[in-house]
């Protein structure tokens, strides 16, 4: 595609029917029709724009861009035993009704009702494995630092971009001197991060931002194919979020120097609160070799004072003359805050 980067192995129509039954397991709330995506529809009604999504939106069509509702890992009406969103506000301290669909109320839950046991606090050093190359189990630290050994049939890692080529690199042995996986030298190369940018733009009327699910609003792939006239390939979706509550928007206002301590404090803090609105603008960065996840030579994680066990790890990341212009999208994206507020 473009020219530039691999294909995945796996079509999009071979992975659809696990995306679907992840959708049911935790629950999102979505509408269906988005033109800008593959047909789905979500098992919940989506989470409700409020008088903030509505002001963005008629932003959007007066540009004439592409918006639609974001999906939403949100419980809109009771769900699986769990109460429907309040539209509160603060998610990030949790939720009491069990309407954010974290995984300790989603996949834990039934993973332990199925037999699983769950180990916390228990630091895997590396994965074991036999004479025939297949892997037999893991070995882990305690919170104690002792160590214990774990067979298993079959061993999953599902550690995220970095800490999965950490376990791997980490597992060294006579017949993988480089790691676990890794004879093509790959593993931890590519390293891919999505750089992000983010507009704020503060509106003059009371749009309650502050109100609703805090990470998500309305998605826009308007920009997201390649246009070559731009000067890369691929693009960026925009991701319109809500205002923060009164607590994290004054410690923010107070870093950033938008809301002073002391005198006029309250005065500018009352010109922000319910007011602001944040565009975030999530890249598609390619997959570079450069870009890479090692262990460093030199840097040791102590372990409760063992230094031996985990060596830290050392992220390379770097902008290529393709990647390097799409930051720039910012200035383009904050049109569309001006348009949403006449």
């Amino acid at each position: 595609l473009d020219g530039v980067a691999d294909d995945w192995p796996i079509d999009y129509a071979t992975l659809e029917p696990y995306f679907d039954l992840n959708d049911r397991m935790i629950g999102v709330a979505g509408l269906a029709g988005d033109t800008g995506s593959p047909p789905r529809r979500p098992p919940m009604p989506p989470v409700p724009l409020g008088r903030m999504g509505e002001a963005m939106a008629r932003g959007f069509n007066r540009l004439g861009w592409h918006w639609w509702p974001s999906d939403s890992a949100i419980a809109t009406v009771p769900y699986e035993g769990r109460e429907a969103c309040g539209n509160l506000g603060p998610c990030h301290s949790g939720c009491a009704r069990g309407a954010k669909s974290s995984a300790y109320v989603t996949y834990w839950p039934v993973a332990r009702r199925a037999g699983v046991e769950l180990r916390t606090r228990a630091r895997v050093r590396e994965v074991l494995v036999d004479e025939n190359d297949m892997a037999t189990g893991v070995v882990y630290l305690d919170p104690e630092g002792r160590e214990h050994r774990v067979r298993a049939h079959v061993v999953v890692l599902a550690c995220n971009g970095i800490g999965t080529p950490r376990l791997l690199l980490n597992s060294t042995s006579a017949r993988f001197p480089n790691g676990l996986a890794n004879r093509s030298g790959l593993v931890g190369r590519n390293l891919m991060l999505h750089p992000w940018g983010l507009v704020q733009g503060v509106f003059d009327e009371p749009l309650a931002s502050r109100y609703g699910p805090s990470g998500c609003c309305i998605l826009s792939k308007e920009f997201y194919e390649t246009d070559l006239s731009r000067g890369f390939v691929r693009g960026y979706n925009l991701q319109i979020t809500r205002g923060a509550g009164p607590v994290n928007l004054a410690r923010q206002g107070l870093a950033r120097g938008q809301i002073p301590w002391g005198p006029g404090h309250h005065e500018a803090f009352a010109r922000r609160y319910g007011q602001v609105v944040n565009i975030g603008i999530c890249i598609e960065d390619l997959p570079e070799e450069h870009n890479t996840v090692t262990l460093d030579p030199d840097v040791a994680r102590v372990f409760r004072g063992d230094a031996s066990v985990n060596k830290a790890l050392r992220l390379v990341m770097q902008l290529t003359e393709v990647s390097a212009p799409r930051p720039r999208a910012a200035g383009s994206c904050g049109r569309s805050a001006p348009a949403a507020g006449d």
